[in-house]
């Protein structure tokens, strides 16, 4: 996790839309393409596309709602819920549903009786994009379906190795990249949660102290969904000295998120969040980061900056970033955090 980050009634029934159209994808963002002469294993909507998914569905939210829900420096409206994650929303679900109609099919063919283990969503992006709001909007609409309404959010921040432990290890200016997790702990978590284990628990991490809450569990109970929330989260297995590969987080996704935006828009985002928090949280005393309450602004921006450009911008680039294209789901904002176009991987 990354300064100052520290890297957190049922709705009605729709008809499912066949968007329109394939679109071309290369590792990046991709462009439209002549669908006569050109395949791809993605399908391109744009936003006023994407938003008519949702036209016959109605509104689950009221402004309340987007208040306490709202990250910091997002620019989340009920337009946005409505266009963006309400169609978003009712696609879950219609995983979710085909998930269960599986995994009864395989038990009757089978002549197993496993029980319905959660669906796991995975959400990746960088520092300040806003995925976390996005987690959060989709865990407040996806319980809102008569399908899951046990929905848990979980952020990798509690898998982070502690501070004493990255001190040790020489990893405190690089929290946040793959190396500063404790990614065999996270791997088993999530294991024991595809594999149907009544409970399983995770660390709990503080912004405020930024660091590992050592006495304080997070406690998950088998729910009909769980969301992992996290930077790396769609990062590809490590490669052994042997040259062979094991499992990644990844591999146990039902269904997987990418929130992406372009670097400079980031950047900037990331720079208003933290000229937010220097008078915000950095305010209280026991916060990790409260040298910086007293920053004047050109120190501030200052700061960021060279936080930006030592740590998140690198981890952006070399970690984050290279991922996009192992997501089923692509959201691509503008410089005013709006949503415009969606990608999403043909079934």
């Amino acid at each position: 996790m990354n300064p100052p980050d520290a890297a957190g009634s049922g709705l009605p029934q729709a008809t499912p839309v066949t968007p329109p159209g394939p679109a071309s994808w290369a590792g990046s963002p991709p462009e439209p393409a002549d669908s006569e002469n050109h395949y791809s294993p993605f399908i391109e909507l744009e936003r006023d596309t994407w938003a008519r998914l949702a036209n016959e569905m109605e509104q689950p939210f009221d402004q309340s709602d987007i208040d306490r829900l709202r990250g910091i420096g997002e620019h989340l409206s009920l337009r946005e819920v409505a266009e963006v994650y309400l169609p978003l929303s009712r696609l879950l679900s219609i995983q979710v549903d085909a998930a269960a109609h599986l995994r009864r099919a395989s038990n009757e063919f089978l002549g197993e009786s496993t029980r319905r283990t959660p669906f796991v969503i995975g959400v990746a992006g960088s520092v300040a994009v806003g995925k976390s709001t996005t987690a959060r909007v989709l865990q407040e609409m996806l319980r809102r379906w008569p399908n899951t309404p046990r929905v848990e959010l979980l952020t990798t921040d509690g898998f982070l190795y502690p501070n004493a432990e990255l001190e040790r290890r020489g990893l405190m200016q690089r929290k946040g990249f793959p190396e500063s997790y404790d990614r065999r702990r996270l791997m088993r978590f999530v294991a024991d949660i595809k594999s149907g284990a009544p409970e399983v628990r995770a660390p709990m991490y503080s912004h405020l102290t930024y660091d590992i809450l050592p006495h304080e569990e997070v406690v998950v109970h088998r729910p009909d969904v769980l969301i992992i929330e996290g930077l790396n989260v769609l990062a590809p297995p490590r490669v052994r000295s042997d040259g062979t590969a094991g499992l990644s987080v990844s591999d146990f996704f039902d269904y997987s998120i990418y929130v992406d935006a372009k670097t400079p828009a980031i950047r900037q985002w990331y720079t208003e969040r933290f000229m937010r928090l220097r008078s915000g949280a950095f305010a209280d005393p026991k916060s990790y980061f409260h040298r910086y309450a007293t920053l004047s602004d050109a120190e501030a921006i200052a700061t960021s900056s060279d936080i930006w450009d030592r740590i998140n911008g690198p981890n952006l680039t070399q970690n984050v970033l290279p991922t996009r294209g192992r997501a089923k789901l692509v959201m691509t904002k503008d410089v005013g955090h709006a949503v415009t176009r969606v990608l999403l991987r043909k079934v």
